[in-house]
């Protein structure tokens, strides 16, 4: 059984973790700067570490006060 916790999610499940809205998560990274995206061909999939979601969980916290 592996047990393993992965380095990254990917942008839904990250989207998922948090309870925002995947285009709200989108425009939070992109101006936060936080995540980074992998291409393959012509798909792209975002990806967070568990810090950037730390990040960006205070981020989303602060603009809601």
């Amino acid at each position: 059984m592996n047990n393993q916790v992965p380095k990254y999610v990917t942008q839904g499940r990250a989207a998922l973790l948090l309870g925002l809205e995947e285009e709200e998560l989108r425009r939070i990274s992109d101006e936060s700067g936080l995540g980074h995206t992998e291409s393959a061909g012509e798909e792209k999939e975002t990806f967070f570490t568990y810090d950037e979601l730390r990040q960006i969980c205070l981020l989303s916290t602060h603009q809601v006060h």
